[in-house]
């Protein structure tokens, strides 16, 4: 088995290749990774503090990764964190993030990638996030008895770990020093094919959306736009998820303030979007360059239906000014994080695939969000929220008290850190 993972590895490598030459994602992937042992070695080459390692495949997964690093950050100022990422959308918009000493691209998964950068960095602990099952990188660092966590993990009985041709890969989990996973589910699931190592820790995007909620920032652009209008905030669409969310919007004949986030925010997407709105749509570059205090320029923006955010980085601010969001990926890329709305008592929508993702599930059965599969269901449930104020109320309270009552996973995740692997007390 491993001399085929081995070759898929490669001809992943490949692939990725011939996607650079039309894929700009592809070609980040690519650039990111030339040179990056000598460019690793240079950064490092000064340091005599001891590193600790987290790695995350992307943007999702950095921010179920954020509290435990911060919370390390704070307390031992002294550490140095090295932060790798696998994806393009994660390294490119968090390459300078404030509370990482060195952030990098992870090498492809080689044995002797994994020597070299384990040789170079020497890190004191591993911290993974999730989903991350890279063989060569988690056996090269067990064979160097550095401690490894994996956190905020969710499995099921579907994944390869618990089928019967799944032995390599049950060894490559059990690399690991411990698994905080997010239910009991996942426990008892680890524990039948022998990984002891495993406790509940819960998810940790509900102390980092708890630390958004608790730094709130305020946008005059967003709240002229709004102008106390009911506001419908569309986080991280996908295109399936605007096939019918577009149609929704058009034929909405009651007044509906609505900002739209979309996952790609290339210029020909923009236009794609505004070129299927009915209603009158205003970028949020555009506002930017407005004097608010000019009444042609407020009167454009507070006619505008539909704010596009063309940019990366606020939408999680944002769901403070919605009544109700719609969250993407609900359609079969993956949803996207359902929590960042509900902190801020908002009732969430999302397309018919979500039992993946725990979080979405509590919220369908607690009342607090709500599955749509198609443009009808859509309606529905939009019509039902908007003009039944107490129904959208309740809704609300169920998100804001699921979040309250999901923190401090950061905390025991940096607890055991503390007393298990240093051996330290408070």
């Amino acid at each position: 088995m491993l001399f085929f993972y081995n070759i898929g590895i490669r001809l992943y490598r490949f692939a990725i290749w011939l996607a650079a030459f039309f894929n700009p994602k592809a070609r980040l992937w690519i650039k990111g990774r030339k040179q990056l042992f000598p460019r690793l070695k240079e950064a490092l080459k000064d340091n005599n503090a001891p590193i600790i390692w987290f790695h995350t495949s992307s943007l999702g997964e950095f921010e179920q990764g954020r509290p435990v690093i911060e919370h390390l950050k704070k307390n031992y100022p002294e550490i140095k964190i090295l932060l790798t990422f696998f994806s393009p959308s994660g390294y490119e918009i968090r390459h300078d993030y404030e509370h990482a000493d060195y952030v990098f691209y992870l090498p492809l998964d080689t044995k002797r990638n994994a020597q070299r950068f384990l040789k170079l960095v020497q890190p004191k602990a591993v911290f993974f996030v999730k989903y991350e099952f890279w063989y060569h990188f988690l056996n090269e660092t067990q064979k160097t008895n550095t401690p490894m966590i994996l956190f905020s993990a969710i499995f099921r009985e579907q994944q390869f770990f618990f089928k019967s041709y799944g032995s390599f890969f049950r060894k490559v989990i059990r690399n690991y020093t411990h698994i905080f996973v997010q239910n009991q589910i996942s426990v008892d699931l680890l524990k039948g094919i022998k990984v002891q190592n495993v406790s509940i820790a819960g998810d940790t995007r509900f102390d980092r959306v708890k630390a958004i909620a608790d730094k709130l920032e305020k946008f005059p652009i967003i709240e002229k736009f709004i102008d106390g209008q009911l506001t419908f905030v569309i986080g991280s669409s996908w295109w399936r998820d605007l096939t019918i969310i577009v149609p929704f919007l058009n034929s909405f004949g009651t007044p509906l303030k609505t900002i739209i986030a979309p996952h790609e925010i290339s210029e020909s997407e923009i236009e794609r979007l505004q070129d299927v709105l009915e209603k009158k749509s205003i970028r949020y570059s555009e506002c930017k360059t407005m004097d608010l205090n000019d009444t042609a320029h407020l009167k454009q923006l507070q006619e505008s239906d539909v704010l596009i955010l063309d940019n990366v980085g606020m939408l999680a601010w944002l769901y403070q000014y919605a009544d109700f969001a719609y969250i993407g990926g609900g359609f079969g890329e993956g949803l996207h994080n359902t929590l960042e709305p509900a902190v801020f008592d908002t009732p969430v929508l999302f397309g018919r695939e979500y039992d993946k993702f725990q979080e979405a599930v509590d919220l369908v059965e607690r009342g607090g969000a709500f599955s749509v599969k198609d443009r009808e269901e859509l309606e529905n449930v939009m019509n039902d929220l908007y003009f039944n104020e107490e129904k959208r109320a309740r809704a609300a309270k169920v998100c804001t008290d699921y979040v309250l009552e999901n923190l401090g996973s950061s905390d025991k995740i940096y607890q055991y850190y503390i007393d298990e692997i240093y051996k330290l007390k408070k």
